[in-house]
């Protein structure tokens, strides 16, 4: 168990906790969340031993091993696939040792370790993570000093994620991915066989991978059952309560003061007023609410235009002699909400720059209204802000004719209402930069918002606030996310962007992931088929091979019902999980029996602890399942 006692922690006079304490059990999957600058990377620093305490401890078992990804992007001329495998410092020291080791008996014991961590296997494991994070086999072999940054940093999170630590700490997993990457990673985070504690504004992402929440702010660490959503709910049913008893209380206080203050120096009532004054020194006061900040922001009304807004006939797209997109015909009405898919490199941003003009056609044709206003984001925008301006200067720049109030006025809708107008760029968040991007982009009000990735450096209460902008929006929106949350909640169609063009994708987000694993079992099928081919001349009869396959369903058998009988009992734990949390929800609990909470909190916490026992036992039976398939395979 990893324990955080009493825990104090400064940045010069500033105070990030304050006598927090919270404890992560075995196995569990934790959401850390919180506002920004509350202190979720500092604890994450905290407990990798990064930083030190002011006063209190953190302490886990002496032999957990904690992973996070490093801070510096490997590079060099070591290939991907060495690079991670490299982050297994364990095997790696074993394998040279091996090479030189002259004693029998260590040697057996090296050769007995190895295969205890899976050695040999390694190479596989860490292709396959790494083809997960979008490198497909040729890309693997590249140097890592060839990569972007970002392409660098997915490599280090591949090398975390091949070691396997006990205890695995990711701030932010996300933001160096594209959609497809997301998604590979939230299902695999969701079978890691460890404790895993995670940072991150994804809502999706916390709602399907962690099984306890931990906010952080204002000092305090507090631990929730279950994903964002029910941490939501239960902290807000909290407040509620405590609102509504500090209200109580705050009426009682009031009550009695007026009774002291008319009859305290009444003889008759003397005694009763002081005994009320003595009550109220008494009197424990119910803690303040603490709300969060509320975040909100919304995009102007365009002047509406007749459909469509932009048609594009057999257009062609790409950079110099280079063709990235071909045979684009697409049509975008102003009703349209529409998410393109595709990994990183397809086109996606060369098709919205098209769209925007940053990038004339190379063929073919793009008509738009001749009234047509676009807004235009892309990350690297917030970059291009000045940082001496202030916020307010920054807008007159980009719209000259306007009116201070004018312009105070519209950056209001996006938060920068009053003084914050009058903040310099340098002094904001990375949060608030994006947000001053989309207020300067919108000032014009236009029919279609092109939108690429907007979510980086949002947190999850500004991420919500964005998908309202849009859902009360009344243009066309294209958005290119890493976010499955963005896109299951804004997007009405989906367009594929691959082998070199765009066409509409038929289905939901959840057919998108489907077929993604399909092609990765696909592409693990045709390596398998090729390793079979160019190792193994002699084929065996069809009738041998009957008989193998035979054999290896009947040994199959039991490990499957052990799996099923294991998802099985997870259902159950889990459906006894969503009905606590649904009481728990209930504002109407909190105004009744205090000690109906506690019992229901303890139970929860005990389900939450009977399912990591058994999510372990179903991860260990498939693991065994798939072993024994793997091997009934290489037979």
């Amino acid at each position: 168990m990893l324990q955080i006692n009493d825990l104090v922690f400064r940045y010069g006079s500033r105070e990030i906790f304050c006598g927090a304490t919270a404890a992560v059990s075995a196995g569990q999957r934790v959401g850390l969340v919180g506002p920004n600058g509350a202190g979720k990377t500092t604890l994450l620093r905290l407990i990798a031993g990064e930083l030190e305490p002011d006063s209190g401890t953190i302490s886990m078992p002496s032999r957990w091993r904690s992973g996070t990804v490093a801070q510096e992007a490997p590079g060099g001329e070591t290939s991907l696939v060495e690079t991670v495998l490299a982050a297994d410092t364990e095997r790696a020291h074993l394998l040279a040792a091996v090479e030189t080791e002259t004693d029998g008996h260590l040697l057996g014991e090296m050769h007995t370790r190895l295969s205890d961590i899976g050695a040999h296997a390694a190479p596989a494991r860490a292709a396959a993570i790494l083809a997960g994070l979008g490198f497909d086999e040729a890309a693997q072999q590249q140097p890592c000093g060839a990569l972007s940054g970002g392409m660098r940093m997915r490599v280090a999170l591949a090398g975390v994620l091949f070691r396997q630590p006990d205890l695995l700490l990711l701030d932010e997993p996300t933001n160096h991915l594209d959609l497809e990457a997301a998604l590979w990673l939230e299902a695999h985070l969701r079978a890691y066989p460890h404790t895993l504690i995670v940072v991150s504004h994804d809502r999706g992402l916390l709602n399907r991978v962690a099984n306890t929440t931990v906010h952080v702010d204002h000092g305090r660490i507090d631990v929730y059952g279950g994903g964002y959503d029910t941490f939501e709910k239960v902290r807000n049913a909290r407040l509620e309560f405590q609102a509504a008893q500090a209200a109580k209380q705050a009426a009682q206080r009031a009550h009695m003061q007026a009774f002291v203050d008319r009859f305290r120096y009444k003889a008759s009532k003397a005694r009763q007023a002081q005994s009320r004054l003595k009550a109220l020194e008494k009197m424990e006061p119910v803690p303040a609410v603490l709300h969060d900040r509320e975040i909100r922001f919304d995009f102007p009304a365009p002047e509406p235009l007749s459909p469509p807004l932009i048609t594009l006939d057999g257009a062609m797209a790409g950079y110099g002699d280079k063709v990235v997109l071909r045979n684009l015909d697409l049509r975008i009405d102003d009703d349209d909400r529409i998410a393109l898919l595709g990994a990183n490199g397809n086109g996606k941003s060369t098709l919205v720059k098209l769209l925007a003009d940053r990038l004339k056609p190379m063929a073919g044709t793009v008509r738009k209204s001749s009234k047509l206003r676009i807004g235009y984001f892309a990350q690297h925008q917030t970059d291009e802000l000045v940082p001496a301006r202030t916020a307010l200067e920054e807008a007159a720049v980009w719209q000259p004719m306007a009116t201070e109030q004018a312009l105070r006025d519209h950056l209001g809708r996006f938060g920068f209402s009053g003084r914050h107008a009058d903040t310099r760029i340098a002094s904001l968040s990375g949060g608030e930069k994006s947000r001053l991007l989309l207020a300067l982009i919108t000032r014009d009000k236009p029919q279609i918002l092109l939108l690429d990735e907007p979510t980086n450096h949002l947190d999850v209460d500004s991420r919500q606030a964005l998908v309202q902008a849009i859902a009360t929006y009344e243009g066309a929106v294209i958005v290119i996310t890493h976010d499955p949350h963005l896109v299951e909640t804004v997007a009405d169609r989906l367009w594929l962007v691959t082998d070199g063009t765009c066409r509409p994708f038929d289905g939901d987000l959840d057919d998108y992931r489907r077929l993604l694993t399909e092609q990765r079992r696909r592409e693990a099928a045709s390596r398998r088929e090729g390793d079979e081919r160019s190792g193994n001349a002699d084929a065996p009869s069809k009738r041998d091979r009957r008989r193998v396959a035979a054999e290896a369903r009947a040994a199959l058998a039991p490990l499957k019902r052990k799996v099923a009988d294991a998802e099985r009992h997870i259902a159950k734990l889990q459906d006894a999980r969503a009905e606590i949390e649904r009481r728990m929800a209930d504002p109407a609990l909190y105004a009744g029996d205090g000690a109906k909470v506690t019992e229901l909190q303890i139970k929860l916490g005990r389900i939450g602890r009977d399912l990591d026992v058994a999510e372990h036992r179903w991860l260990v039976a498939h693991e065994e399942l798939d072993a024994a398939e793997a091997e009934a395979a290489e037979a």
